[in-house]
Formats: C-alpha cells, sequence, structure tokens
C-alpha cells in the first residue's frame, strides 16, 4: 500500500490524524513542496512510490491524463474542516486501501454520502 501525500490545500496534520489507519503519510510541506506547482508534487509523487491525496481538481484532471503512478484520492468535499476530511478517510479507510492496492486504479474520488 503506498503512504499518502497530502497536497497543499490540505491540513499538514492529516498525516498525523490518521497515521494509525495509513502510515508514513507525508504533507507537501514536509518534503520541501509548499507552495509548488503540480508538476512538482505529481513528480514527487511518483517518483516515490506515493498516492496524492488532494481537493484540487487539477489533479483528478492529471489522473484522467497520465494514469498511475501517481494514484489520486480526490477529496471532493468543498469547503471543509480538517475535521471532515479526517472523518472522511476514517470512514473511508477499506475503500481507500482496497484502491491503494489495486495496480489498475489510478483515481478514488471520495464524497459524503447522501
Amino acid at each position: 500500500m503506498s503512504p499518502l501525500l497530502f497536497d497543499e490545500n490540505l491540513s499538514p496534520h492529516l498525516p498525523r490524524l490518521v497515521a494509525d489507519l495509513f502510515a508514513g503519510g507525508l504533507h507537501v510541506r514536509d518534503v520541501g513542496l509548499a507552495r509548488a506547482d503540480d508538476s512538482a508534487v505529481w513528480e514527487y509523487a511518483r517518483t516515490h512510490g506515493l498516492a496524492i491525496v488532494t481537493k484540487d481538481d487539477d489533479f483528478r484532471q492529471r489522473s484522467f491524463l497520465y494514469g498511475s503512478p501517481p494514484k489520486v484520492i480526490w477529496v471532493h468535499l468543498g469547503n471543509c474542516r480538517t475535521a471532515d476530511v479526517q472523518a472522511l478517510l476514517m470512514a473511508r479507510v477499506a475503500g481507500v486501501r482496497a484502491f491503494l492496492d489495486d495496480p489498475t486504479s489510478s483515481l478514488l474520488v471520495l464524497q459524503r454520502s447522501e
């Protein structure tokens, strides 16, 4: 299972908050990519075997264009609190793990169930 790389638009606290479920997670700030463009984040994740967790639609589009690696987990929640993202990842842990382990999948969309 690939470790997670949380994008700039998500809290730098998320890797720690979900570490018991997703070990080895990092935030782009942790690896010197604060304010980096999407290409740099994409390449870093691809090179280091990380899956990008983001709210940025541009990464969703890149996933369509290039496939994986890296895998992309697109958090489709709109404006929300860090606790909402944490709760979503915790609620969908089995699905996220299955996605990360599936060599044919490149994009996972996570959103609230209605």
